[in-house]
C-alpha cells in the first residue's frame, strides 16, 4: 500500500447531487421551502481530504448548464480539484431529505435516473489525466448501483488505478433503492472486490453488498464486538487482495441519539482494533457521517498514522460531522485531533 506524509493526491469518482432538504425537522413540503445544497459520497470524501490539506480530485460527469456550473463552483470553493470533471449529459441527480427526530427516522428520496454520470461510458474519461501524480483512488458501492454503464465506469477506474500502482479504497455503501437495473449488489460488487485494497463499510453494507452473514440484526442497538471481529476476518479470508478493513459501528437509539465507534483489521498486523465510543446526542445531521469517517481514515493512512491512531482520527472526524448541517464535513485536522485527544467539552474558544 502506498503511503507517506504530505502532498498526497487522492482521486475520488462518483455522483454529486443537488440536495433538497425540508427545513429543520419538518416533513417534506410541510412548508413551501426546500434548502438547496450539494452532496454525494465520493465528493464528501474529497472535501474532507481537501480540508485536511491533501490534494483531492473529484471526478464525475455534469451537464453543461447553470446547475452543473454551480456544483463545480461549490467544489472549487472547498479546494477540490475539478479539472477532470466531464461536462456532458442532460441532468444532475437530485435527492430529497427529510430529517427525522426521536422515533421518526430520516427519509431520503432519490431522483437520479438518467443523470450525467449514470449515462457516462468508460471511454468518455481521460484516465491518464485523472490519475496523473495520484497515490490513492476512492470509490463507493453507490456508483455501481446507478446503472450498468456506471458499474463499468467504476470497474474501469479501479483497474486503471491498480495498473498505476495506486491504493484503491471502497466504501461499500449499500443503497437498496438504487439497485434496479437487473444485477444484484453481491454480483456487481463481487466482481469489483479483486481491485480493492481497503474496504470501509458498516454491518449492513457487508451483509447486503457482499452476501456475507453476520448473525447480527441490522440496526441493532447493541452490537457484538466478537461478531464484528469474525466478520472482518471473514472478509479478508474471502478476498485475498484486501489488506485492511474498517467497519463503522452505529448503535441507533433514536434519530438524534446514536452511539458511534468503529473497528479495523489489518492483514499485516493480524489484529482487530476498536475505537473509542462516542455518545452522540442531539444529532444535527447524520447524512454524510460514513463519508466523513472514510475521509478521516484515508487521511490517517495517507499520512502514515499508526492504525489505531488513524481509526481514532476517523471516528472523531465523523463524530464532529454529526454536529454540522449538510452532506460534507467542514472541520480541520486540529479540530479532529482535539476531540480525539478527549476535548469534548464544547466550551467557547476565545
Amino acid at each position: 500500500m502506498k503511503s507517506g506524509k504530505g502532498g498526497k493526491r487522492v482521486v475520488t469518482l462518483g455522483e454529486i447531487m443537488v440536495r433538497l432538504k425540508a427545513p429543520g425537522h419538518e416533513r417534506l413540503f410541510q412548508s413551501p421551502i426546500l434548502e438547496a445544497t450539494f452532496g454525494g459520497g465520493e465528493a464528501n470524501v474529497a472535501i474532507s481530504l481537501a480540508n485536511y490539506g491533501l490534494n483531492a480530485r473529484f471526478v464525475t460527469a455534469l451537464p453543461e448548464n447553470q446547475v452543473g456550473d454551480s456544483i463545480i463552483n461549490f467544489l472549487r470553493s472547498m479546494n477540490v480539484d475539478t479539472s477532470m470533471i466531464l461536462r456532458q449529459g442532460n441532468r444532475s441527480g437530485i435527492y430529497f431529505l427529510e430529517a427525522g427526530a426521536g422515533p421518526r427516522p430520516s427519509k431520503v428520496i432519490y431522483d437520479r435516473a438518467h443523470s450525467a454520470i449514470s449515462e457516462a461510458d468508460p471511454g468518455d474519461f481521460n484516465w491518464d489525466g485523472i490519475f496523473e501524480s495520484a497515490d490513492w483512488f476512492h470509490v463507493t458501492g453507490i456508483t455501481p448501483a446507478l446503472s450498468a454503464s456506471a458499474a463499468e465506469v467504476s470497474a474501469r477506474a479501479m483497474k486503471e488505478a491498480k495498473e498505476r500502482n495506486l491504493t484503491v479504497s471502497c466504501d461499500l455503501n449499500y443503497r437498496k433503492k438504487l439497485w434496479k437495473y437487473g444485477k444484484t449488489a453481491p454480483e456487481t460488487m463481487g466482481d469489483l472486490m479483486p481491485w480493492i485494497d481497503v474496504v470501509i463499510a458498516n454491518e449492513e453494507d457487508i451483509q447486503l453488498s457482499l452476501g456475507m452473514e453476520l448473525d447480527q440484526e441490522i440496526g441493532s442497538v447493541e452490537l457484538s464486538r466478537e461478531k464484528y471481529k469474525h466478520l472482518a476476518v471473514k472478509v479478508l479470508e474471502t478476498h485475498e487482495n484486501v489488506d485492511t478493513i474498517a467497519i463503522t459501528l452505529r448503535e441507533s437509539i433514536s434519530a438524534d441519539h446514536n452511539n458511534w465507534s468503529a473497528m479495523c483489521y489489518s492483514r499485516d498486523e493480524n489484529k482487530v482494533r476498536f475505537s473509542r465510543k462516542y455518545r452522540l446526542t442531539d444529532i444535527v445531521d447524520r447524512v454524510g457521517g460514513g463519508d466523513s469517517f472514510c475521509g478521516g481514515f484515508i487521511y490517517g493512512l495517507c499520512t502514515e498514522m499508526p492504525l489505531q491512531e488513524a481509526l481514532e482520527f476517523a471516528v472523531a472526524a465523523s463524530a464532529l460531522k454529526h454536529t454540522i448541517p449538510g452532506d460534507c464535513n467542514r472541520v480541520s485536522v486540529d479540530e479532529v485531533n482535539r476531540l480525539a485527544r478527549g476535548d469534548a467539552s464544547g466550551r467557547v474558544q476565545r
